[in-house]
Formats: C-alpha cells, sequence, structure tokens
C-alpha cells in the first residue's frame, strides 16, 4: 500500500505531480491512500510502501477537459476525491474516450462533484458581504462566509481583482484571506465572532433594498432556489425579506391601482431604450443558473430579431447547432423554419425568433449529443426570460411551436394537436397563434406525411401574418 500526504485540502497541483508519478509507475488505484497532511488515511494500510521506478517511456497526455474536470472536482468536501480522481485518470488514460461516456458512473460522480463546486463558488461570489472596520484611521472591510468546499484560495484572484482598491479580509472557518491592497496573505482558520456583526453603512442598503424591492416580480421559489437560506445570515438586506414578502401582494395591488392607464404606441415609435435593454437582458442571460442545464451547456442561446418586431416566435430549446454557434433556428428545424417562411411571404428579419428554454438540454452518445425534451421544471425556470423578452418588444402577436413554447407562454400544458392552427390570448391580452415545431415534420415516417405536414406548417404561419395584418387595419382605421 502507498501512502501520498497532500499539503492541503485544496492542493491541486500536489495531486496532480504525485498522480502522474504513480501512474508512471503502473500503480493501480487500490495501492494508494491519499491524505492531506497528517490527517489519518486508511488504518489499516499498515506502512507505506516505496513506489516502483517510473517507467520513463511511458507517456501520459490527457485531453484539457479532464485537467478542467480535475482542478474543480478535487476542491470538493469529499474525502474520496483524490482517490476517485486517480481512478478516473487511469481510465482515461487507456481509454480517452470514457470523458464523452456521461453514462459512466464514476464520470458522472466526478462531475457532479465538479458542478457542485462551481456553483459554491458562484454563491460565494454572490452572496458574500463585507462589514467596514475601524482601524485606526484607516479602514478594513472584513467578511464572514462558510463555503461548503475548499475554494477560499481559488476564489482569491476574484475578489483581488473586484476589490482592488479596498483592504480587506475574508475570514472563514477553512482559512482566511488578507489583502493590503498590493499583497494578498493568508491565514489560520477564524470563528464568526472574529468579524463584525454590522456597520453603518447597513442602515442605509437595507433602506435602499426596500425601497428598489418589487413585489410584482416576487418569486418566492425562484428566489429560494437561486438564494437559499443557510447564507441569509451573512447578508443585512435578507433580515428585511420574510416582511417584504408578506406584504408583497399589498403592496402589488397598490401599484396597480395606481398605475395610469398605459397609452398605445406605434411598433414605428420604438422608445430609443428598448434595444439597450434587450442587450442588458441579452448580458444578464448569458450568466443563467436557473436550472441544472446551465452546468453542461457551453452557452445560453438568446433571441434574436429587431426590437420594434411585430411578431415574437417561440421556438422550444436550441439544438447543438445553435448551441455551438449561440442562434436561434439555424440547425436543420430552422432551415426548415425558413424554407415555410418563404413560402408563406413572410421575411424572417422582420421577426423576433427566441426559444423558450434558453439552453440545449441533451445526451451524450459518444460524440454526438441528442436532443432531450426539456421537463416542466425547466420550462417554468425558463420563463422569466420570455417574459423579459415580452415585456421589451411588446409584440402585437405571438406565435408558439410545440408544446414547450406553449408551456412557457401560458404556464399550462395544452396539446398542440387540439389547439394547432388555432390562437388565444395571453394574460396580458397578446394574441397567440399556435402551432407545430418544425422539428416535428423532421422525425415524420414518410415523404408523403412530411410534405403534407409543411403544407399545413406554411398555411399555420400565412394565417397568423394574415391575422396580424387585419389587425394593423383595424387599428388605423
Amino acid at each position: 500500500m502507498h501512502r501520498i500526504c497532500l499539503d492541503a485540502p485544496d492542493d491541486v497541483e500536489g495531486w496532480r505531480a504525485q498522480a502522474r508519478r504513480l501512474a508512471q509507475a503502473g500503480v493501480l488505484a487500490e495501492a494508494v491512500v491519499w491524505q492531506v497532511g497528517d490527517a489519518p488515511g486508511d488504518l489499516f494500510g499498515g506502512d507505506a510502501a516505496p513506489l516502483p521506478p517510473a517507467d520513463p517511456a511511458l507517456s501520459l497526455t490527457v485531453p484539457k477537459t479532464f485537467v478542467a474536470l480535475a482542478g474543480q472536482a478535487l476542491l470538493h468536501s469529499d474525502p474520496q476525491r483524490f482517490a476517485l480522481l486517480y481512478a478516473l485518470l487511469l481510465r482515461v488514460l487507456e481509454m480517452p474516450a470514457v470523458l464523452e461516456d456521461r453514462a459512466d458512473p464514476l464520470l458522472r460522480r466526478v462531475e457532479s462533484m465538479a458542478s457542485t463546486v462551481r456553483r459554491d463558488i458562484h454563491k460565494m461570489h454572490a452572496f458574500l458581504r463585507f462589514r467596514e472596520l475601524r482601524e485606526g484611521d484607516e479602514t478594513r472591510f472584513v467578511a464572514w462566509y462558510e463555503p461548503e468546499h475548499h475554494i477560499l484560495r481559488s476564489n482569491a484572484a476574484f475578489f483581488v481583482d473586484r476589490f482592488t482598491n479596498m483592504r480587506w479580509s475574508i475570514l472563514t472557518p477553512q482559512g482566511t484571506l488578507h489583502w493590503d491592497g498590493e499583497t494578498l496573505s493568508e491565514g489560520p482558520p477564524a470563528r464568526r465572532g472574529d468579524a463584525p456583526s454590522d456597520d453603518p453603512v447597513e442602515a442605509v442598503w437595507k433602506t435602499y433594498y426596500s425601497a428598489i424591492f418589487n413585489p410584482a416580480r416576487l418569486m418566492t421559489r425562484a428566489m429560494l432556489k437561486e438564494m437559499p437560506r443557510k447564507y441569509w445570515k451573512n447578508m443585512p438586506e435578507t433580515a428585511l425579506v420574510p416582511g417584504l414578502i408578506a406584504d408583497a401582494r399589498r403592496r402589488e395591488l397598490a401599484m396597480i391601482g395606481q398605475a395610469p392607464a398605459a397609452p398605445r404606441v406605434s411598433r414605428h415609435a420604438v422608445p430609443q431604450d428598448r434595444a439597450a435593454a434587450l442587450t442588458l437582458l441579452r448580458e444578464e442571460a448569458a450568466g443563467c443558473q436557473r436550472c441544472g442545464l446551465c452546468d453542461r451547456a457551453t452557452q445560453t442561446v438568446f433571441g434574436e430579431g429587431p426590437e420594434d418586431a411585430a411578431i415574437m416566435v417561440v421556438g422550444e430549446q436550441p439544438g447543438d447547432q445553435e448551441e455551438r454557434a449561440g442562434r436561434p433556428f439555424i440547425g436543420p428545424a430552422g432551415a426548415l423554419f425558413d424554407r415555410a417562411l418563404a413560402a408563406a411571404g413572410v421575411k424572417r428579419e422582420g421577426l423576433y425568433v427566441t426559444n423558450a428554454v434558453k439552453h440545449f438540454k441533451f445526451e451524450q452518445r459518444g460524440k454526438h449529443r441528442l436532443h432531450a425534451r426539456p421537463n416542466v421544471g425547466e420550462i417554468d425556470a425558463c420563463r422569466w426570460w420570455i417574459d423579459q423578452e415580452r415585456a421589451i418588444l411588446r409584440p402585437r402577436l405571438v406565435i408558439a411551436m410545440g408544446k414547450t413554447a406553449l408551456r412557457s407562454l401560458t404556464g399550462r400544458d395544452v396539446p398542440i394537436g387540439r389547439e394547432g392552427g388555432q390562437g388565444l390570448m395571453l394574460a396580458d391580452g397578446t394574441p397567440c397563434h399556435i402551432t407545430l415545431h418544425p422539428s416535428h415534420l423532421l422525425r415524420l415516417p414518410s415523404q408523403a406525411e412530411a410534405e403534407q405536414g409543411f403544407a399545413r406548417y406554411v398555411e399555420d404561419l400565412r394565417a397568423a401574418h394574415g391575422l396580424l395584418a387585419t389587425s394593423a387595419a383595424e387599428t388605423d382605421r
């Protein structure tokens, strides 16, 4: 049995060096006990055996994806992380394609650990709060935080870059970081009592937070998912949240009662800030983590089209090609969509095209990523983005293509077979025309069925465009 002692729980470089040495020597995973410092390892392992000489002819080359995956998973708090990553390393050296097999139990466990670490890093960025502390004539900002994993040192660069001109300290039960404006230093673990409990700025911040809290945008379940209660104790504004939630309905009704009637806005008189608002929304969506689809996604695929588009087309989700390019409807279904628009006499450049779900959900099959249907939770998590797009664009007609799109727009399941080619009114009074998704036509078993389905699809798009023209004529009378 070989015993490997690492310097710290987050000693990624030490693990890499030792893992390379072990692999070159041909040591099996079950013959290694990993431990940190003087922490106990295998109580029954006996004395550590010396390593056999490494084989200099053995080349150790692994994909960059493994290096990145290991760097994240090794920060997990699971005591078995070092052993699991070494076992995965040996498998990757033998068969690199294992990294593409999402059904492999070991790979799935390691990827889950890496995903949890990434989420913990994001939460620290979002929920760490500094409090002002006077030190003689100088000011230092001190924060207390309790990470779930060994992410403190890996997060240091983020806080140095973001708060370069501040003197600050971050205290955690795992260790401390101190920045004096020029040098970053580390310290021993701290206790919660070592951090200040409040500061003069908090009263002002709480007043501001209460003023900007919008009861009409309150989604308690989504808020708790993004900001779990365990982080509340470190954030001064969260002491106000229970009261604000309890008072939200009364404030919302008061806002509605005081709101003036909305003036009719011509489609040709687009507010100058609409494009800016859409750009900001697109930038915010790029970092979306409302559901687990973001963990495996390459990027968010946001909508595109003119800010004054009269028609907003909502599809289901991006496909493989769309997700790689970051643009909606450019794959096989998009090509069919373009052909149907041309046949219906509708110009795509006048439409705003988007998807109900902004990330590609897929199953990995070898080198291929196969489309997987998003579930209700994922659709509902993405409804916020669709609602914001509609609020900014204010389209005169929405076309829902497929059940996922209709669920996103209405919040309920409506069978397309029953409502296809028809319309309904959305909650805000916007007419919605329902049709199938072009990917459905690609899955039809025969050429004859595909041609018939395409003809009906063209008629649906033509009918929707006709409704818009009729509405515009009536408005101009």
